[in-house]
């Protein structure tokens, strides 16, 4: 009696310890339960044979161990470990058939000393992992979140700080530029990456990422955290300067005024946090030309020249404001760059006013060789906007004529001499492509000038096949298309590369039956689209 009595209580002490394990990891106590059980087993495998297979399980309510090895039961035994044969098995169970598994109990085992060392050890590694996994649920869904944790140690400039219930680091490369932190300090950081790795879950933190601060102002300022004020972009240089963009939902609130704080006292807060960071605060604009501008304070800005396709900006500046728009070490339009999405060229007005005369020069001297005209009519051109023969030979000879100085019997003889200058050159790119070897089938494409085929003959283009492999990117792409220079759209690209195809599908058709152009392929797809949706609305209108 009093044996059982101090069985029974070995057995509710296994479990109270199991609890009271689960507390203080703050994991589930069927965690440590199924550890422990784990333990046990491969304890019991060292005693019995590790070849056999054995299962623990604790009652969850008594603390009772039961031992017991499955047998497979098979027709043929060639393992008497771990399988048992059909007779055999139905002496035991009648109901028994091959492929079930039976239990036989096994007696309790005495831990030696070798045998709860292994089963510590188990029962530490599924502890940690468990930890670990409850770690990573909790922080997975905070990245974004700005959390505050104290220093542990550190590790050759790698920051390892106790957030309480886990572990973080923040890296040398995410602190701020001379910031030391020593044992015991107060950090606060920003998750900006959790992730499970074969060492565990990694909470990766940041001092330098530029959300950092936004979500520092928006701890600061109650109408960020309201979602009155919205940041809509940030730029960093850490520990040095930064540039944030923001925008007001009240039209009543200025949201600039809002974040600066009285006398301050909001970005103050901020700045004193990123180690006297120097942070502008700009007022965002959905007009790229004019938040550019703004992005550049405390530059002022003459003229803003925007190229879309390639998302530049070229921007004319005073030459007094030239080193202040580029900043020192170009950081001020470098951070400007990052806040706007956009490349900028910084030029002062003195270079872009040079630049634009010799642009002019080349043009009047360019229409004074082609045209055979005098420097004065020339420059006139130029002045007008007129950058090619091509402008003057196709614009309505009324516009020409209207120009200053200009009549219809002047502008007649100018457009004559343009075509003519064209039609000579033409002639000799033309004789170029056919000693370059480029096929007259590719020639009758429509839309592919001579130009265009001396250039594409340069490229090993020579054929009507060879263009037709091409995609509209080959030929068009800004930076290595072979015809970007030439100002065709991705429509006038396709159609060409569809013209030069049109004869693969020649073959395709009926003896005797004229093949399809292109313009009437395309037409009979949109009519059978037209057919199918016609049809679809039928059936749901019978439906």
């Amino acid at each position: 009696m009093e044996q059982e009595t101090v069985v029974g209580a070995n057995r509710l002490e296994l479990l109270q310890i199991a609890d009271a394990v689960a507390r203080e990891k703050v994991i589930e106590i069927d965690l440590v339960i199924e550890a422990l059980e784990e333990a046990i087993q491969k304890a019991a495998r060292s005693k019995y044979g590790f070849e056999n297979e054995i299962r623990a399980e604790i009652d969850r309510k008594t603390g009772d161990i039961r031992l017991q090895r499955l047998l497979e039961v098979v027709e043929e035994v060639d393992n008497e470990a771990t399988q048992i044969s059909l007779p055999s098995a139905q002496v035991r169970n009648p109901d028994a058939r091959v492929g079930d598994l039976l239990s036989e109990p096994l007696p309790p085992i005495d831990f030696g000393r070798i045998a709860a060392q292994t089963a510590k050890q188990v029962i530490v590694q599924k502890v940690r992992d468990a930890e670990r996994e409850r770690q990573y649920e909790e922080y997975k869904d905070r990245i974004g979140e700005i959390v505050n944790g104290i220093v542990k140690r550190v590790e050759y400039g790698n920051v390892m700080v106790d957030l309480g219930r886990a572990e973080a680091v923040v890296r040398r490369d995410e602190v701020l530029p001379r910031e030391s932190f020593h044992n015991g300090d107060r950090v606060r950081s920003y998750i900006y990456d959790v992730r499970q790795e074969t060492r565990g879950p990694q909470i990766f933190l940041s001092r330098s990422h530029p959300q950092f601060m936004a979500k520092l102002f928006a701890q600061e300022v109650p109408e960020i955290y309201d979602g009155i004020i919205e940041i809509r972009a940030v730029a960093r240089d850490p520990g040095s300067r930064a540039k944030i963009a923001v925008i007001s939902r009240d039209s009543s609130i200025d949201p600039v005024g809002a974040c600066v704080g009285m006398r301050g006292s909001r970005v103050q807060a901020v700045v004193s946090e990123l180690q006297g960071e120097k942070i502008d605060i700009i007022q965002w604009s959905p007009d790229p030309a004019a938040f550019l501008v703004n992005a550049l304070a405390p530059a002022e800005v003459s003229k803003v020249v925007m190229d879309e396709d390639a998302h530049k900006f070229e921007v004319v500046v005073p030459d007094d404001q030239l080193s202040l728009a580029i900043g020192r070490r170009g950081q001020n339009v470098r951070l400007a760059s990052q806040l706007t999405g956009w490349d900028i060229d910084i030029v002062t007005e003195s270079e872009e006013s040079e630049r634009r005369q010799e642009e002019l020069r080349q043009r009047s001297q360019m229409f004074m060789e082609t045209l055979v005209i005098d420097e004065m009519m020339a420059q006139l051109l130029a002045t007008e906007g007129f950058a090619s023969v091509e402008d003057i030979a196709y614009i309505e000879r009324d516009e020409l004529a209207g120009l200053e100085g200009f009549d219809e019997d002047l502008a007649d003889a100018l457009q004559q001499r343009a075509n003519d200058y064209l039609a000579r050159r033409d002639a000799e790119l033309d004789a170029q492509r056919r000693e370059m070897g480029v096929e007259d089938a590719l020639a009758a494409i429509q839309g592919l000038r001579p130009a265009m085929l001396v250039t594409l003959g340069e490229a090993g283009i020579k054929s009507l096949d060879e263009f037709a492999d091409l995609a509209s990117d080959e030929l068009i792409d800004r930076d290595s298309g072979l015809l970007r220079d030439f100002g065709l759209t991705e429509d006038d690209a396709n159609a060409m590369i569809m013209a030069a195809r049109a004869h693969w599908f020649e073959d395709d058709e009926a003896p005797g039956e004229p093949a399809a152009t292109t313009e009437e392929m395309a037409t009979e797809a949109a009519a059978a689209e037209d057919a199918e949706a016609e049809a679809a609305k039928a059936s749901e209108g019978d439906a």
